[in-house]
């Protein structure tokens, strides 16, 4: 999912293989890439190394901040009752949560509320490219459904979302200024601050 929404791949075939090692504090994941995409990325003067998969890690100037592509324009619409649905659903879907109260999730659902996927993490950004990286090894396309998150609506989130595609963002808590502005342009519903049936719709 990271590799996805950072634009190190296009698609989980220019993965060659992915080797994980655990070690005493942690795990080490080294991803080989098919070689002419791997030529690609070294080209791209960004250092990726960090904490946290928030999509700005390693920019040396504004200018290189990732943008949003407009992908979403075709979408049909997701319903309230839908909405409703799967966040009434979404903490069946955090069996972390529910152990540490701590944690991020965010979950992917159909046009009809279903969650179809759901991944964990003490980090926001990780636990939407988690989400990512599933649906792409499923075949799950972006435009299919919808983006449901636990936290605050920052441009990254709004960035990883477009990168798949994905017509509609739905998060529990508020969106940053610029990530309106971001849903906006990139033509993706942003649906925030969802209490119940209650929400405020900031974009489209």
């Amino acid at each position: 999912g990271f590799s996805l929404t950072e634009g190190i791949i296009r698609s989980g075939d220019e993965i060659r293989n992915i080797a994980v090692r655990p070690q005493a504090n942690g795990i080490v994941v080294t991803v080989a890439l098919a070689p002419g995409r791997f030529r690609e990325h070294l080209a791209r003067r960004r250092n990726l190394s960090g904490r946290t998969s928030c999509g700005l890690c390693g920019v040396e100037t504004l200018a290189d901040l990732p943008t949003a592509e407009a992908r979403a324009g075709t979408a049909t619409a997701i319903t309230p009752v839908a909405i409703a649905a799967a966040l009434s659903a979404l903490e069946r879907h955090q069996p972390l949560h529910r152990l540490t109260r701590s944690v991020h999730a965010a979950a992917w659902c159909d046009r009809d509320g279903r969650i179809l996927a759901a991944r964990e993490d003490v980090g926001r950004h990780n636990a939407l490219d988690k989400l990512i990286g599933a649906l792409a090894k499923a075949g799950i396309a972006g435009a299919t459904g919808a983006v449901v998150i636990t936290s605050r609506v920052s441009v990254e989130m709004v960035q990883k979302a477009a990168a798949i595609g994905a017509p509609f963002v739905v998060a529990v808590s508020a969106p940053t200024a610029l990530a309106v502005r971001t849903a906006d342009e990139a033509g993706i519903t942003l649906v925030a601050l969802v209490r119940g049936d209650e929400f405020d719709i900031f974009t489209h």
